[in-house]
């Protein structure tokens, strides 16, 4: 009786013992499944992820593409039916991590990612469940770079030279862009900072070239090269000039302006009084003439059309214009009309003040739009008079002289 008993209960706890058992043990791919593994991307980039999609087909068959990687499927191919949902695929990888490690099927696939550190290589991936594994090389970083293009923004600088943005975008053989690889920037003129930019998410790294002739920038990564050239303009004039470059008021100064060889311009000449003028179209040295009416330093600039920068400047320093007076006649008497004169040319007169010492036969300051005034002495001995010459638009005396007499 009591080994009847024992039996009994053994027939009923064996069936739960088998399926926890079983429950334990991880379901394995069975003899002769295929795994295949379809990886979205075969380049990745540093410090991102890829999806890695694998395939578990019992009785599949084995296809392989590329590079003569045997027994490296790549494709599914052949008839064959999806292994059991929850059989365990197990991933490892030569660069990077994989994630999970471990994956259970459903549908005969599994889908894992090969997360990236900031090393480049190759990432050896393998799958591998019971006595069925497949691998594939993915690319990871500067392995995968197949081409890098670099172009500059603006491509043309005035001829002072300027800023230009240089822009390197980094792909795969097949187009795709790859982020987070260091891009090394060089430039036969000026100087592009940084010298190593990482790309961006879109595969393009960034730097500025400062410069101020023609420079041809290189961008280089991954063994790949290319090249662009910032092109600095020609100055579109050679010289401008001021003779004098010292002088008085009144007195006309000649400028030059060359346009550079073989170069048709027109240039517009700002004298620095608030006067100006536009020399037309020219292709060889042309001369203009100017007179300041006033003193002072004077910044004249000649700018050819369109191209502010290439402006080219010249100062003329002016003093006050020194008048020669007279007077008539020569040895004046007392209650006789006598006429003294200012000799002024070369200005826009507005008006002359006389000042007279001892202030004899009238008041002792005269304002006249005329260059001389008449005046009857009574008084005899020395007599001086002043002259100030104010130009028009201008508050103050542009020039000035005296002249001492003895009335008899």
């Amino acid at each position: 009786m009591v080994a009847q008993r024992r039996l009994l209960i053994l027939l009923i706890v064996l069936p739960f013992a088998v399926v926890f058992a079983c429950d334990k043990v991880p379901l394995l791919a069975p003899t002769g499944t295929v795994i295949t593994l379809l990886p979205v991307t075969t380049t990745v980039s540093l410090n991102s992820e890829v999806d890695i999609i694998a395939t578990v087909i019992e009785n599949g068959t084995t296809s392989t593409t590329g590079g003569g990687t045997a027994a490296t499927p790549t494709s599914r191919a052949g008839a064959g039916t999806p292994v059991q949902n929850g059989t365990v695929i197990t991933f490892t990888t030569t660069l990077g991590r994989i994630e999970p490690s471990d994956a259970r099927t459903h549908n005969g696939q599994v889908t894992v990612k090969l997360i990236t550190g900031g090393a480049s290589g190759t990432a050896n991936v393998t799958a591998f469940s019971g006595g069925a594994s497949a691998s594939i090389p993915l690319k990871v970083g500067t392995a995968g770079v197949g081409r890098v293009v670099v172009t500059a923004t603006p491509q043309v600088l005035g001829s002072a030279g300027g800023t230009a943005t240089v822009l390197a975008t980094v792909t795969d053989t097949d187009g795709g862009v790859i982020g987070g690889v260091p891009v090394t920037f060089s430039s036969d003129s000026g100087s592009v900072v940084p010298s190593t930019a990482f790309t961006d998410a879109n595969g393009v790294a960034t730097a500025s070239l400062t410069t101020s002739s023609t420079a041809t920038i290189t961008a280089a990564v991954g063994g790949q090269t290319n090249t662009t050239k910032v092109t600095v303009s020609a100055r579109g004039l050679s010289s401008f000039t001021a003779s004098p470059t010292s002088t008085t008021a009144g007195t006309p100064v000649t400028f030059t302006v060359t346009p550079a060889a073989n170069t048709t311009i027109s240039v517009h000449i700002d004298f620095g009084d608030g006067q100006s003028t536009d020399t037309g179209s020219i292709g060889a040295a042309t001369t203009l003439t100017h007179t300041y009416g006033s003193q002072g330093v004077f910044t004249a600039r000649a700018t050819p059309a369109g191209a502010p920068n290439d402006a080219l400047s010249t100062s003329v320093v002016v003093g006050v214009l020194s008048v020669n007076m007279t007077v008539a006649p020569t040895a004046p008497t007392v209650n006789t009309a006598t006429t003294i004169s200012a000799a002024v040319t070369g200005v826009p007169l507005d008006h002359l003040v006389f000042t007279f010492a001892p202030a004899d036969g009238g008041p002792a300051t005269e304002e006249t739009t005329s260059t001389q005034v008449t005046r009857v002495f009574t008084v005899k001995g020395s007599h001086t008079v002043r002259v100030d010459v104010f130009a028009v638009g201008r508050s103050g005396p542009v020039g000035s002289g005296s002249i001492t007499f003895n009335v008899q």
